[in-house]
């Protein structure tokens, strides 16, 4: 960004902005290339057989899909979930199949208890290379029918424990400029969904967190272009939150399995993207769905019929 002083003459002025307007333009045109070359030449998905990755909502779910493909690939995978069976079970599972996999359990609502957590993984399996925020719930009902405690508990587990880990493990990122941070956000952070409605606040928050934080670091004077940041938006996953999907359509809009969904993951992972929806297609729909007048979405929304009943 240029900067002018006061004493400096017009003309000197004029021609820094020409200048800083001209390299603008070369860095844009670089930029443009090099995305389009990664769009269409494979990239080879980097090695994770030396991280240390830590996935909260490890016990059961996505969570536990995604812990299952990072444990196979040689990965050190730290499982954090508040129900101890259900991460127990996941380490089990890794360990069976000669993975190397450790449980703690946290509650990602309770900072203290997050910070803690994050001086325990420290000491005892080392730092954390790659962190996945998981961990959520999916309360299904009409806005009216929600108590103030659920979706209290909904923007703490699914916002503020996000915060939390992001504020617990980004510091040693930082201090090494090597790191990986991944959040779970939806296709309901994308769009509107009926039965939805703090959930979707939630999920569209946890897409904010994201992006605000891309431009933090992109802004940050260090050089922080080692820490890399991915945003999952799933559409519906059959992991059990969903009890109740509404599809018109199944075969242009079929539920996703979840080892579909975790390979998809993982795969972005690797190749450090950063953003993907699941199915890949909806990244491009939904783009065209939000240049609709507002009238116009709506039909659209009651022509393809898809959503979520109650519980």
């Amino acid at each position: 960004m240029t900067y002018f002083r006061a004493d400096e003459p017009q003309i000197i002025q004029v021609i820094r902005i020409i200048l800083e307007v001209i390299w603008t333009i070369v860095l844009l045109h670089y930029e443009l290339t090099k995305a389009f070359v990664k769009w269409t030449v494979p990239q080879e998905p980097k090695d994770v057989s030396e991280d240390v990755i830590l996935i909260t909502g490890a016990g059961h779910g996505m969570g536990r899909e995604v812990a299952l493909r990072f444990g196979r690939l040689g990965a050190r995978v730290v499982c954090v979930d508040i129900n101890d069976k259900g991460n127990e079970e996941t380490l089990n599972m890794i360990t069976e199949e000669k993975g190397r996999a450790y449980t703690y359990q946290c509650d990602v609502t309770n900072r203290d208890a997050v910070f803690a957590l994050a001086e325990k993984v420290t000491s005892e399996v080392g730092e954390v290379t790659i962190l996945v925020n998981n961990a959520g719930i999916m309360p299904c009902k009409p806005i009216l029918k929600h108590s103030e405690k659920e979706i209290r508990t909904l923007v703490d587990i699914n916002v503020n424990g996000n915060l939390w880990m992001i504020q617990a493990f980004l510091p040693a990122m930082l201090e090494r400029n090597c790191g990986h941070i991944v959040a779970m956000s939806s296709m309901a952070g994308k769009m509107g969904l009926r039965n939805l409605v703090p959930y979707c606040g939630t999920k569209y928050a946890v897409r904010g967190i994201m992006e605000s934080l891309a431009m933090e670091l992109h802004e940050d004077p260090r050089d922080t272009n080692g820490i890399k940041l991915t945003t999952i938006c799933p559409y519906i996953v059959n992991t059990g939150l969903c009890t109740n999907p509404r599809i018109r359509f199944p075969s242009l809009m079929k539920v996703v399995d979840p080892g579909e969904a975790a390979d998809q993951i993982v795969d972005a992972i690797r190749k450090e993207y950063h953003e993907i929806t699941i199915p890949s297609d909806l990244y491009y729909t939904n783009k065209i769905y939000n240049l609709l007048p507002v009238g116009a979405a709506k039909l659209m929304t009651d022509f393809i019929g898809t959503g979520l009943d109650p519980q």
